[in-house]
């Protein structure tokens, strides 16, 4: 990674007409989308090198198209990253991309100096033109919501430089060694899960807002809804044995102070009890003088507001207060200390799932879909009527053939 990293950053690596690379298209879908477009955007004001990143995800064509009508073929570099080389919305957008290049370029062996893999599958990545040079391997057994610390990584070395992306590792590593040796009454990740397990199994809280004070971390929220939802929402334990107890709740949530006048009403005088989580940063990045004190303002409020409300003889402006928030305040939101933040909801989730009795590192849910999906596929190729679904999506399918041709 280091290398080809180097070479790319430092023009030592050209696309096919021995133009440098301007440009990193990541390609994938899931944690493996979600923890590098964070970490990316994350690390903006950190990145050197002029290289700028863009990700796709969405099987959608338009997103896809947005993208390339952002970048010039000669100059780009799409990085493919599926552990099998076969997911199903990654590849679609894959081949489209390999086509496009073709067309672009005029000759089929630009894929070779286009693509680069992040993958467990080598002998496929082959076949779609990657050669085995440019092919960065994962282990096949590290899920995708794990995987930002993998060569999966590869778009923020890419992006931000090998440096910020060590420095990622280290700050992450640090969090690991707090998690192992730290008592427990002082262990960050185990406070953090005991609390939730606490707001959830006795106060019945179903979901959790988690909220940003900072525009660095706005895909937060959504990775960490990945990272919670998917690795906790079982309903059996790790023997098979169905729970009688909640498990996993939902994430939520938006950066503040976005937030404040959007959802914030809700959780100061709503009936619904929403644990909160809020991350600020000591030192901001970019900005303008005056506002990050004006943001940690609204940080600091918050919390205070949430915890004591407003007492008053008015029933519709009395504020109970009484709902429960962590605030998590960190140096600032440079690679380490982003490493560690990540980390620290990793290890959360182990210790919840530890608690729960189930299997944080499955997603057979996620997989029925997919299965779903391919028969679906097959059944709106043909202009014949669907009969066997059930009665709601035959009649969706075949509703869906019989206006897809129409203006």
């Amino acid at each position: 990674m280091e290398r080809f990293t180097n070479a790319v950053r430092g023009g030592h690596y050209t696309g096919h007409g021995g133009k440098r690379i301007t440009d990193i298209v990541a390609i994938s879908i899931g944690g493996s989308y979600l923890g590098p477009q964070l970490a990316c955007q994350a690390l903006r004001p950190y990145a050197s090198g002029g290289l700028r990143a863009h990700f796709v995800s969405n099987v959608d064509g338009e997103n896809l198209s947005a993208v390339l009508a952002d970048v010039k073929a000669g100059t780009t570099l799409f990085v493919v990253i599926s552990k099998t080389f076969g997911t199903q919305e990654t590849m679609a957008n894959a081949e489209a991309a390999r086509r496009w290049l073709i067309a672009q370029l005029g000759s089929e062996a630009a894929v070779a100096k286009h693509f680069v893999a992040v993958t467990s599958n080598t002998d496929k990545v082959v076949r779609f033109g990657i050669p085995p040079e440019n092919v960065f391997e994962m282990w096949d057994w590290v899920g995708g919501r794990y995987s930002l610390w993998s060569a999966v990584g590869l778009p923020v070395a890419l992006y931000a430089g090998m440096d910020e992306f060590k420095a990622l590792l280290a700050g992450a590593r640090a969090l690991d060694q707090h998690f192992c040796t730290a008592p427990l009454e002082r262990n960050a990740p185990v406070m953090l899960a005991l609390l939730d397990v606490w707001y959830h199994n006795f106060f019945g809280a179903e979901t959790r807002a988690v909220l940003p004070y900072a525009h660095a971390l706005s895909r937060l929220p959504a990775y960490l809804q990945q990272l919670e939802m998917e690795s906790l929402g079982k309903r059996v334990t790790r023997e098979g044995r169905a729970v009688d107890y909640a498990t996993g709740n939902i994430v939520w949530g938006e950066p503040g102070t976005d937030s404040q006048h959007a959802f914030f009403q809700l959780m100061h005088q709503g009936t619904a009890l929403i644990p909160a989580d809020l991350i600020a940063a000591c030192r901001g990045g970019a900005g303008f003088a005056g506002q990050h004190a004006l943001l940690l303002a609204n940080f600091f409020a918050q919390g205070e507001a949430l915890m004591n409300g407003s007492a008053t003889d008015n029933a519709h402006t009395a504020i109970p207060g009484n709902r429960p928030s962590t605030s998590i305040l960190l140096d600032a939101f440079d690679a380490q200390h982003l490493g560690m933040l990540l980390a620290l909801y990793e290890h959360k989730v182990y210790v919840q799932s530890v608690i729960w009795g189930i299997n944080a590192f499955d997603q057979f849910g996620v997989a029925l879909g997919k299965q779903v999906a391919d028969r679906v596929l097959a059944a709106i190729a043909g202009e014949a009527a669907v009969s066997a679904f059930d009665g709601s999506t035959n009649g969706l399918i075949n509703h869906y053939k019989t206006r897809r041709r129409q203006p």
